[in-house]
């Protein structure tokens, strides 16, 4: 009698059910053997692990172990395909039923340890079919959702929900165990590496170091990542991004409120950072305000353009020749932003060439200078109330605006709906078709006011945090302030950014400047024109 050749499938979702030990899957090989002995007409010729593949997730196109044994169906090199329960075939409900039917077809028996035989002889055998990966889909969604749910729970709670850790903390014992009574490990700084991390957001945020400058001086000072490897720039550059380093914990899309224990980095220069990224990103190179790099002794660099035609104005340095009486020739730097319009298309400016940045920086030195000096003039408290008032007094004008427009769309949406009661009596002149169109934009538009007053409404509800804002913001302009007299030039040029979106500069060196949603904020505009005089060189 020629036995039946037999193909048994095992199949784990994820590497943890996996046998370190043996490489195998021991419950469902011995459980499928013992299936297979117990039948005198079948034999066993082929075994077929997956291991870590999830029969959900992950569809029967792109699974090697499906691909071949329906490589091996179709040239007719097995009679049984065995598996320890169905849904180890799969578990996709709009996939995995038809799988099975198609095995069939090809006279491939199917067969599982637990279930018998799944045979389509009758109309009900492809319905039970179809509502076993049913079944086993929406156990599938309900084990993520559990699971999902647990994760987010844990980390509200301020635990670490496993994966690898951020450099910046490590995982110790601190007495706390679970139901199995195996300690559990948590999540706190390390204070070696989180002193790192405090001073690549410093270089990045104060000094306007990159990430590949940032990398370099990491390996110069011999600090090296965990694995006794140089940091790279794009290490650095996903540290930068890391919102970890704040104090929250994330799973999926549960961000906790912020745990100071765990908090690194404070929120303000996590988000200045961002910010610079977002700047600094290629995409937004023509949006850029922030410069790229911070090396150089022009104060501007990256938010100077030309007054006249837009374009973003860049440094140039060239020499001028000077032969003194004893023969020996000297040479003159001469450094200015020039506007690139004006040198290679003429045609598209019709400014000046360039500008000297001392003259220029001079300028703009003088202006942060009264900015500042304003700043100290006038109490904070005074600041800060005064802005308040004027924030809350503009919100409430806009929802003033906002309500009247809402009520207008309402009452617009009711004329339209009464005029449909008209169309069906036979008394409107209006077409369906338009009274429709008609409708539906004055029902969009009454949402979207409707919406713009809720925003407004839960503003004013949370006044307090506009307060604490314009507080930070202060304090952020302050530190600033005492800071710029004696910091060095990196450091100055990342203080304008902040203060200064972008300098235009026209001919005679009329200047306009742009400032930052801060300075605005707290009304420290100054509005008197600057005039630099500077001294005349002669040559030797």
């Amino acid at each position: 009698m020629q036995k039946k050749r037999v193909y048994a499938l095992y199949r784990v979702s994820t590497l943890k059910q996996v046998d370190k030990d043996k490489d195998d899957i021991p419950m469902q090989k011995q459980a499928c053997q013992e299936f297979i002995s117990a039948r005198p007409d079948w034999e066993l010729y082929n075994e077929i692990s997956e291991k870590g593949v999830s029969g959900f997730k992950v569809s029967a196109k792109d699974r090697d172990a499906i691909q071949e044994i329906q490589k091996e169906a179709v040239a007719k090199k097995f009679d049984v395909l065995l598996v320890f329960m169905f849904d180890r075939l799969g578990r996709k409900d709009d996939e995995t039923p038809f799988i099975v039917e198609w095995f069939v077809q090809q006279g491939i028996e199917v067969w599982s340890v637990k279930e018998g035989e799944q045979r389509f002889d009758h109309h009900v055998d492809k319905l039970t079919n179809y509502i076993r990966y049913w079944q086993a889909s929406g156990e599938s969604i309900k084990t993520s959702m559990r699971t999902k749910t647990r994760l987010s729970q844990i980390v509200q709670e301020g635990r670490f929900r496993g994966g690898t850790t951020p450099y910046g903390y490590r995982l110790e014992k601190q007495g706390r165990f679970n139901k199995k009574n195996h300690e559990l490990y948590e999540i706190v700084v390390d204070k070696d590496e989180a002193a790192v991390v405090r001073k690549i957001f410093e270089l990045y945020v104060s000094q306007g170091y990159g990430s590949q400058r940032l990398a370099t001086h990491l390996t110069e000072q011999g600090i090296l990542n965990r694995k006794g490897s140089n940091f790279t720039n794009g290490t650095v550059n996903n540290m930068l991004k890391n919102n970890s380093y704040t104090g929250v914990l994330k799973s999926g899309e549960t961000v906790t409120d912020i745990f100071p224990q765990l908090q690194i980095i404070d929120p303000d220069t996590f988000e200045m950072a961002q910010n610079l990224l977002q700047q600094r990103s290629t995409k937004n190179n023509t949006e850029r305000t922030a410069p790229l790099n911070t090396r150089g002794s022009s104060l501007l660099s990256g938010n100077v353009f030309c007054g006249h035609c837009g374009a973003r104005l860049t440094v140039t340095t060239n020499g001028k020749k000077y032969r003194r009486k004893d023969g020996e020739v000297t040479v003159t730097p001469r450094t200015r932003y020039v506007c690139y319009n004006k040198t290679r298309h003429k045609h598209l400016c019709d400014g000046q060439t360039g500008y000297t940045v001392s003259k220029l920086d001079k300028m703009i030195d003088e202006v942060i200078h009264r900015l500042f000096e304003r700043l100290n003039d006038l109490p904070k408290e005074y600041i800060i109330e005064e802005r308040y008032a004027e924030q809350i007094a503009e919100i409430k004008l806009q929802l003033t605006t906002a309500r009247a427009a809402f009520q207008a769309h309402s009452a617009e949406v009711m004329e339209y709906e009464a005029e449909v009661i008209k169309i069906i009596r036979g008394e409107s002149k209006l077409h369906s078709g338009l009274l429709n169109k008609l409708y539906e934009e004055a029902k969009e538009k009454a949402a979207e006011s409707e919406q713009i007053v809720l925003e407004l409404n839960e503003k004013l509800k949370n006044s307090e945090e506009m307060r604490v804002a314009l507080s930070k913001r202060f304090d952020n302009i302050k530190s600033w302030s005492d800071m710029y007299e004696e910091c060095g030039m990196e450091t100055k040029k990342m203080i304008l950014s902040h203060i200064m979106k972008a300098v235009r500069v026209s001919r005679d060196y009329e200047i306009e400047i742009d400032l930052t949603v801060d300075i605005e904020q707290l009304g420290l505009l100054i509005e008197e024109p600057v005039i630099v005089e500077m001294p005349t060189v002669k040559s030797a």
